[in-house]
C-alpha cells in the first residue's frame, strides 16, 4: 500500500479485515497520509507475547502526521511484539525524543533485528542513547541504519565498532556450539546469539539479507 493516498480513516475500513488475516506478515503503509489514529489500529497487528500472531515487518516510512504520541504508542507495542522483526521509520520527522522512546523498545524487543531510522532529525544526543543501547543490553537487533542524521563520525564509529564486536561474538558463539555438537560433556552455554552490523542505506538488499 506504499504511497497510497490511504489516511487514517482508509486504514480503518482496511483494518477489520487486515485484524483476521490468517498469514499477513508484512505490512507496508509508507507515505500513506497516516496519523495517529492509524498507528493506534497498526498496534493492534503487533500482539504482545503470547497472544496471536502478528506482523513480522512493518514499514512507515514518510508519514510526517504521526505525533511523538502516537510513536510512544508504537514503541510500547513494538517493545512487547513477540514476532516484529524489521522495523522500517525512515523519513519521519521524529527527532531526539522519539528516538529515545524507540531505544528502550528495541533494548526490551526480543525479536526485532533490522531498524530503519535514516533521515529521521536524530542529532548526538539520539546517537549517544542508541550508543548506550548497544553497549549495555543485549538485543536482537542485528541491522541499524542511521544514514542522513545529524551524528558526529565519532559516533557513529563507536556504534559501528560495537556493532561488530557482536558479530564477532555470534561467530564464536558458532564454533562453540559446533564444538558442543562435537563433545556432549562440555556444558552448554544457554546465552542467546547475536549479531548486528552497522549499514548507511542498503535499500531493498537489506531486507533481502534479512531473509537469508
Amino acid at each position: 500500500l506504499h504511497g497510497s493516498p490511504l489516511t487514517d480513516a482508509g486504514l480503518a475500513l482496511l483494518n477489520p479485515a487486515l485484524s483476521i488475516h490468517p498469514s499477513l506478515v508484512a505490512l507496508d503503509l509508507g507515505d500513506c497520509m497516516l496519523g495517529d489514529e492509524g498507528i493506534n489500529l497498526i498496534c493492534g497487528l503487533l500482539p504482545p507475547d503470547g497472544a496471536k500472531s502478528g506482523l513480522k515487518e512493518l514499514t512507515l516510512s514518510a508519514n510526517p502526521g504521526i505525533t511523538s504520541k502516537g510513536w510512544g504508542r508504537l514503541a510500547i507495542a513494538v517493545a512487547h511484539s513477540s514476532q516484529l522483526r524489521v522495523l522500517n521509520l525512515d523519513y519521519n520527522p521524529l527527532g531526539d525524543q522519539v528516538a529515545g522512546m524507540l531505544a528502550v523498545a528495541v533494548a526490551s524487543s526480543r525479536t526485532l533485528e533490522v531498524l530503519d531510522l535514516e533521515g529521521t532529525g536524530l542529532t548526538n544526543q539520539s546517537a549517544q542513547t542508541l550508543l548506550d543501547m548497544v553497549e549495555n543490553y543485549p538485543t536482537a537487533l542485528r541491522t541499524l541504519i542511521l544514514a542522513e542524521n545529524n551524528i558526529s563520525p565519532e559516533l557513529q564509529q563507536q556504534i559501528s565498532d560495537l556493532l561488530s564486536e557482536g558479530e564477532e561474538e555470534e561467530e564464536t558463539e558458532a564454533h562453540e556450539v559446533t564444538g558442543r555438537e562435537k563433545n556432549p560433556w562440555i556444558c552448554q552455554n544457554n546465552s542467546s546469539s547475536q549479531m548486528v552490523l552497522m549499514t548507511s542505506g542498503l535499500g531493498d538488499s537489506l531486507l533481502a539479507e534479512t531473509e537469508m
